[in-house]
C-alpha cells in the first residue's frame, strides 16, 4: 500500500515553499522527513516551478530533460502523466519561456462578451449586441464632466 499524507496534513502540501506560514514550518519539516509519496510529488512540482525563471531555450531544454527524467522515474502515475503532457507540449512551453505572452486577455474579453450575451437572453439584432459589447467592454467614462 503506498504511503501518503493522512488527516489534515494535505493542506500543507498545497503551499509553495515561500508561502508556507511560519507557524506550520515545523509540522511541514516533520512531514518531509517521512519520505511520503506526496512529499516526492511536492518536491517534483516545486522543482518544475524553477523552469519559468529561465529565458534561454537551450537552458530550458536541459533543465526540462533533467526534470522529466526525475518525474518519469518517480513511480507516481499522476506525476508521470503531467510529465508526458508537458513533454508533448514542450515547443509551446519553450515559446512561452522565451516570449512570455499568452492569450489570457483575449480569453477574458471573450468570457465577458459571452456573459453579456447570456444576461441579455438574446438581442433583437446584431447591432444591439455590438452596442452592448462596446458599452460593457469599451472602458467609457459615462459620468458627465
Amino acid at each position: 500500500m503506498p504511503r501518503s499524507a493522512s488527516g489534515a496534513t494535505w493542506i500543507l502540501w498545497l503551499y509553495s515553499e515561500e508561502r508556507l506560514p511560519a507557524e506550520r514550518t515545523a509540522a511541514f519539516a516533520a512531514l518531509q522527513t517521512q519520505h511520503l509519496n506526496v512529499g516526492r510529488a511536492w518536491a517534483i512540482k516545486e522543482l518544475l516551478r524553477d523552469l519559468w525563471t529561465y529565458r534561454q531555450g537551450d537552458t530550458v531544454r536541459r533543465f526540462f530533460a533533467r526534470w522529466h527524467g526525475w518525474a518519469i522515474c518517480s513511480r507516481l502515475e499522476p506525476v508521470k502523466q503531467v510529465a508526458r503532457m508537458l513533454h508533448r507540449h514542450l515547443d509551446g512551453v519553450l515559446r512561452y519561456v522565451t516570449h512570455p505572452i499568452t492569450n489570457g486577455v483575449a480569453e477574458g474579453l471573450n468570457s465577458k462578451i459571452l456573459s453579456i450575451k447570456r444576461k441579455a437572453g438574446g438581442f433583437r439584432n446584431a447591432q444591439h449586441f455590438t452596442t452592448a459589447i462596446y458599452f460593457h467592454c469599451g472602458g467609457l467614462d459615462l459620468y458627465p464632466r
